[in-house]
């Protein structure tokens, strides 16, 4: 007989591999905002095989204030089982860009209903699936999964969602860096800059030139989308 831990392990992996998005999310993550993600889960019963649990709730995920080192980044969780904590904590011990591990999130996961239907779980998914999609894209997700522990699905569907939005966030983050960056700038400095994009954009033969000078400023990774933007143009 396995001892507990042997056991919560295998329940998580357990319900992590057995986790399938049938149906994900129109839209991305928020990057500077809250976002609620509306989660269907269904789920056979093991003691009975013909009929299916489904479950419908929401994530509430708080914006990622900062992307920062991954032994630093805390992911706070409310409303979920210790398995669903236990799964997360494996997660921070991986190292293949689990995107997790850079941003502080704080989850709240909350229940709406939940009901068992007498059919075969793809009969239910499929109607499910169906009554999403008619409702247009939206932060809607429709999930097979366990029955228990059933919220390790739910931590998968979202760290899923969390590696599809990581490309748009970061682009985001970077983005708003820059510009605040920028906005420190002592002006005279920026005035030499903006005097050098624009002899640049009326003389395509400066740009190496214009490129030099941001970096021996110091200040090409704030302006580099701009110089290349003006390279590519």
């Amino acid at each position: 007989m396995p001892n507990n831990a042997n056991t919560s392990e295998f329940d998580f992996w357990y319900a992590a591999a057995n986790t399938e998005v049938l149906l994900p999310p129109a839209r991305r993550l928020e990057t500077f905002g809250t976002t609620l993600l509306h989660y269907h889960l269904a789920a056979e019963l093991p003691d009975d095989p013909g009929a299916v649990r489904v479950r419908e709730g929401r994530i509430e995920a708080s914006r990622p204030s900062i992307i920062i080192p991954s032994h630093l980044a805390e992911t706070e969780m409310e409303g979920f089982s210790a398995e669903a904590r236990r799964y997360v904590d494996f997660l921070k011990t991986q190292g293949d860009g689990i995107r997790l591990l850079q941003y502080g999130y704080r989850l709240r996961q909350e229940s709406f209903s939940e009901q068992v239907v007498h059919d075969s779980i793809d009969s239910v998914t499929e109607r499910i699936v169906a009554d999403v999609k008619s409702r247009g894209p939206g932060f809607e997700a429709v999930v097979k999964g366990v029955d228990e522990p059933w919220d390790v699905c739910i931590v998968k569907l979202f760290w899923l969602e969390i590696n599809a939005s990581a490309p748009k966030n970061i682009m985001e983050f970077e983005k708003a860096r820059n510009e605040s960056a920028r906005a420190a700038l002592h002006p005279s400095l920026r005035s030499e800059v903006e005097q050098a994009f624009e002899r640049a954009s009326r003389d395509r033969s400066l740009l190496g030139e214009l490129g030099g000078f941001l970096r021996d400023k110091g200040v090409f990774e704030q302006y580099q989308d701009r110089f290349f933007a003006l390279l590519r143009g």
